[in-house]
């Protein structure tokens, strides 16, 4: 087996995550988002293993919607441009 922990332990649902009650609690800002189907563009900021890359997934696989992951460190604007192309389209 070759997937690594991080992603064997990753939560498979909303539900499963835990934390982050002031986003995902009953009156959390995402739980609003998510209810009303209206996702807005956002950007996930934190130190490694709160939760951000989970997150977005399951926030992508909930709304049915496409997830582009980028790295501050690795990518530049080359590749954030192609991304509001596919977008756009």
């Amino acid at each position: 087996m070759n997937i690594p922990l991080a992603e064997r332990i990753r939560p498979k649902s909303l539900s499963q995550f835990y934390g982050q009650s002031h986003l995902l609690g009953e009156k959390g800002v995402l739980t609003n988002i998510i209810k009303n189907n209206s996702y807005p563009s956002m950007i996930l900021w934190g130190p490694p293993g709160t939760g951000k890359t989970s997150l977005a997934n399951l926030i992508a696989k909930e709304s049915n919607r496409p997830l582009y992951k980028i790295s501050a460190i690795n990518s530049g604007v080359k590749e954030i441009r192609d991304i509001i192309n596919k977008t756009n389209q």
